[in-house]
């Protein structure tokens, strides 16, 4: 089962999602993960990194080359963190992956961004089907702030993307969980944030399975 996290923009947060959901899959799911870091800036790796050094359990190291995709096993779960520097990797990942979850920050640019990722993975599957995710992710924490409500609507529009319910907001734990190499339910068990990366990972898994 090959999750891929992406998008076309930077800054939507694709490595906070790999990073957190690895580990909850691991630890809450007990299933086999593998995590590939295709994105050159190495975010998820150097996270890993920081747990590896810190001797945190359990020890995940991200694969590097995308030429061994798909060749993990039924019964291991792998999220690819993608970046667009590499196209040859990324159009691979495409290509081989069951399920794509996409997170999106709410903003109208992140959702025309999103509706040119979903034009270029159609054209790289040639209409191959494959599971499309949405994600809010950097969602604002006051009820006041239109964008997160107007981006959901949006998202909700196009054709063959399914919005998740999960959201995930814009706090300092995610930041902080990659300097310290843990996820955010292991370093704040009774946080928001925890209870945000638990309500995804059993939607997600709820899901795909």
């Amino acid at each position: 089962m090959i999750t891929l996290i992406g998008n076309l923009k930077g800054g939507t947060g694709k490595s906070t999602v790999t990073f957190n959901l690895a580990l909850w899959a691991a630890t809450r799911q007990n299933v086999h993960v593998l995590v590939y870091d295709l994105d050159p800036q190495s975010t998820t790796s150097d996270a890993f990194e920081i747990r590896a050094e810190e001797g945190y359990l359990p020890k995940l190291k991200p694969e590097r080359k995308v030429e061994a995709l798909g060749s993990e096993g039924q019964h291991t779960h792998v999220l690819v963190d993608i970046g667009l520097a590499d196209r040859r990797a990324t159009e691979l990942a495409i290509q081989r992956a069951d399920q794509i979850l996409i997170p999106v920050s709410p903003s109208q640019a992140d959702v025309w961004s999103t509706q040119r990722f979903l034009k270029m993975i159609a054209e790289i599957r040639q209409q191959r089907p494959v599971k499309l995710f949405a994600l809010l992710n950097r969602a604002d924490t006051h009820s006041t702030v239109r964008e997160t409500a107007e981006a959901a609507e949006a998202l909700g529009m196009l054709e063959g993307l399914h919005l998740l319910d999960s959201r995930l907001y814009l706090r300092t734990s995610y930041r902080r969980s990659f300097s310290e190499g843990l996820a955010v339910f292991e370093m704040e068990p009774r946080s928001k944030a925890a209870a945000e990366i638990d309500a995804l990972g059993r939607e997600l898994y709820h899901l795909i399975n």
